[in-house]
């Protein structure tokens, strides 16, 4: 289904499942939901995911056609567990290909927030959109969940390319 749905994928999703072990990983960190107090619900899971995949893609744009190769294989690994964990949870087709192609569109716009605050944009902004959309719940902590997203960033410009790409991050 995945072939049809993104005829451009490059069947590499195997290449890009230690980084996204990895990215799965920072995004179950407790913190996030704890003292960033992001919404521990499948929205607000996804949202962290999503935002932590986006930010190394970004990553990896910037180390050239091998990086944009492996964040290719990424964003394939991300669209094959949201087509996994969709059915999991009951979803089928048609309806399965729309709310993937959904996700998929979330996960780009969050690229393009994060290649800006990358090259210089409001950090802060960027954080609330990509985390919370266009309100900061009550209660959220808006500061600790860009500060935490501000570190990671740091270990990632610190990796090196085949450190990311095997999901080796300090």
């Amino acid at each position: 289904m995945l072939r049809f749905l993104f005829p451009r994928l490059t069947a590499e999703p195997a290449r890009g499942a230690k980084l996204f072990a990895w990215v799965t990983e920072q995004a179950r960190a407790p913190h996030w939901y704890l003292d960033g107090a992001v919404e521990d619900s499948v929205d607000g899971r996804f949202a962290i995911l999503a935002t932590i995949t986006a930010l190394v893609s970004v990553r990896l744009e910037r180390a050239g056609d091998s990086g944009a190769r492996a964040s290719v294989a990424l964003t394939e690994r991300f669209v094959e567990v949201m087509e996994a964990e969709h059915r999991e949870m009951g979803l089928g087709d048609p309806k399965l290909g729309r709310t993937v192609r959904k996700l998929v569109g979330a996960l780009a716009r969050r690229v393009e927030l994060w290649r800006a605050a990358a090259d210089g944009g409001d950090w802060n902004e960027s954080a609330r959109r990509s985390v919370f959309g266009e309100h900061v719940p009550d209660g959220a902590n808006l500061d600790h969940t860009s500060h935490g997203l501000r570190m990671l960033w740091g270990r990632l410009e610190a990796a090196s390319e085949p450190a990311l790409e095997d999901g080796r991050i300090e």
